[in-house]
Formats: C-alpha cells, sequence, structure tokens
C-alpha cells in the first residue's frame, strides 16, 4: 500500500472523490438524486456501503433514540406499528441499524433510484424489533429530491443516512417541506461535518481538508454546509429539531475502511485543487503505509438530526 499513487489506479483500486470505490464497467451507482449527466461519477458503490456500515453502526447517535421513541408511544392508532421510510437507501443499512432499536411492528418504505440495490436492501432487511415483533419492507424506486407530503402519506418516520450534505438547499427545503405536511418526524443521520483528525498530525491535513470541503460544495451541493441548512429549513416549518455528533472513530481494527477513505480525501482534494497533487501524492503513500501497519487513528466527524415535525390530526 506504501506505493499508492493518486494519478494512478489499477482497473480494482478504482475509487470515488470523497466517497469510496467506483463500481466496475456495467455496475451500477448506489444513489443518484437527481439526472447525472455523462460525465458525472456515482457518488456511491455497494462496496463502500458495506465497508462503512459497521462504523455508521458504531457513530450514530443513540441519544437521539428517546426522543423518537417518545413519539412513536403518542401517536393515534400506535397498536398498528409504525411506517418509517428510508430515502436513499442504497443496501439498506439504516434499517439494519434502526429496527432492532425500536419496539412494535414496523413497515419499512425503501426508497432509492437502482432497482438491484432496492431489491438487496428488501431481502436484507431485519424480519422483527426490538421486541420481536414483525418488520415488513416493500420498495420504490424514485428521486428523494422530488418527495412530496403525497408520498409520505401516512408515514411516522422518514430516515436517511449519508444523504444531506449530497443535497442542494433547494432539495433540503423539498424534504423539509414533505415532512412537515406529513407531520411526521426526520431522523437523518452521518452527515459529514468538515472536520477531521488524524493522528499522528501531518502540516498538510489542514490544507486536504479545506481542499475536500471546498469539493464537497461543488455544484450547489451543501457538503459539510448540510446539517445546518436542515435545521434551519425544518425549524422554518414548525419543527423541533436535535443534532448530535456522531463521528467515526477509526483504528487498527478499521484499517480497510481509513485506507479506502483516506484515498477518496486525498483524492477529492486534488480534484478541488491540482496545485497539491505533488505534495499530496507524498502525504497519501505516507498515510496508506502508516494505515497499513496499525499507527494511524481517525475521526472523522459527522451530525445527525432529528427533527420532530408537528404532527397533524391532533397526534402530541
Amino acid at each position: 500500500m506504501s506505493g499508492a499513487s493518486i494519478p494512478a489506479a489499477s482497473d480494482d483500486d478504482v475509487v470515488i472523490l470523497g466517497a469510496g470505490p467506483v463500481f466496475r464497467p456495467g455496475e451500477r451507482a448506489t444513489v443518484r438524486l437527481r439526472d447525472a449527466g455523462p460525465d458525472d461519477p456515482p457518488r456511491y458503490a455497494p462496496e463502500w456501503l458495506e465497508l462503512r456500515e459497521g462504523a455508521d453502526a458504531s457513530a450514530r447517535a443513540h441519544e437521539l433514540l428517546d426522543p423518537l421513541r417518545i413519539r412513536f408511544a403518542n401517536l393515534p392508532g400506535r397498536t398498528g406499528g409504525v411506517v418509517i421510510h428510508d430515502l436513499g437507501c442504497g443496501t439498506g443499512s439504516m434499517g439494519r441499524w434502526l429496527a432492532p432499536h425500536l419496539d412494535g411492528a414496523q413497515h419499512w418504505v425503501l426508497h432509492d433510484r437502482d432497482p438491484y440495490l432496492l431489491h438487496f436492501a428488501a431481502v436484507a432487511s431485519p424480519r422483527s424489533g426490538a421486541d420481536g415483533s414483525r418488520v415488513t419492507v416493500e420498495t420504490r424506486r424514485g428521486d428523494v429530491g422530488r418527495l412530496t407530503p403525497d408520498g409520505l402519506k401516512g408515514a411516522s418516520l422518514v430516515t436517511a443516512s449519508a444523504l444531506l450534505d449530497v443535497l442542494t438547499r433547494e432539495e433540503i427545503d423539498t424534504l423539509a417541506a414533505a415532512c412537515a405536511g406529513a407531520g411526521c418526524p426526520a431522523l437523518l443521520t452521518l452527515s459529514v461535518a468538515g472536520r477531521v483528525e488524524l493522528t499522528p498530525s501531518d502540516p498538510l491535513d489542514a490544507e486536504i481538508a479545506e481542499a475536500f470541503n471546498a469539493h464537497q460544495r461543488r455544484s450547489g451541493l451543501l457538503g459539510p454546509d448540510a446539517v445546518n441548512a436542515a435545521a434551519e429549513a425544518f425549524s422554518e416549518h414548525g419543527a423541533t429539531v436535535q443534532i448530535h455528533p456522531s463521528p467515526w472513530r477509526l483504528g487498527p481494527a478499521e484499517s480497510a475502511l481509513t485506507a479506502q477513505w483516506l484515498r477518496g480525501w486525498v483524492g477529492a482534494a486534488v480534484e478541488q485543487r491540482p496545485e497539491l497533487r505533488e505534495r499530496a501524492d507524498r502525504y497519501l503513500r505516507d498515510r496508506l503505509a502508516a494505515c497499513e501497519a496499525g499507527e494511524l487513528t481517525a475521526v472523522v466527524h459527522h451530525s445527525d438530526l432529528l427533527a420532530l415535525c408537528r404532527p397533524t390530526g391532533g397526534a402530541s
């Protein structure tokens, strides 16, 4: 791994800038939030989602679950269970994490643009909640940027993972309006916060982070500004909003994830600032060597957001 280089990559070691491994030819993207041009790469790949699933599960903010459980307990018709819409579900990791933390019957509606991944998410979904109650699923193929209150009719919760930071302000406003119109809360986890801590440190850390954050904001996407934008949007619709940190804490046991994240992180920074290439190439080689040796730890900061929209129909 110490010989890795930013400019060159083999077919087995291609990366999506800022996200993770790219598909091999003929494979599909996990999430496309809007119509993409021919030169617009997929943002996620299934291998990347699988690689990060354990770190995501460890990072998500359990502190936001109690307010959500209280809200569910106060729902009218609670005996019928809850309906949860998972936006940009990918391979279904959010359901595999959340469903076992909730009591009562659950019906999950999985949304994604890729029919193959929708099938995978449905097949791999949990079958019971925390108390053994049944969990059922259905799939819907479509664009989460065009969500409407009618599309969420009957929803008890909207949830998503690693989604907000790849939305525009308009799309976040649309999401907040849809949730508010349907009177359902939203649990939106693992949005990038724009901060990274690497140990041992390197003089280039801050410069790479700054360039990466600028890359995340390209083409009108909100990147590390997304959580604050979402909090404002939901608050404007009368929701009570809580934000809690949800950092990845990556040590030697997560070296495969750390290495792949490093490739994407540095690659995005170089795409944003090509003049960094020579120094960043050296930096990446050194960082990957330290990772392989078990000598590198990383804290990659994210934020989780819970928006408790005002219920419709008199629920408390």
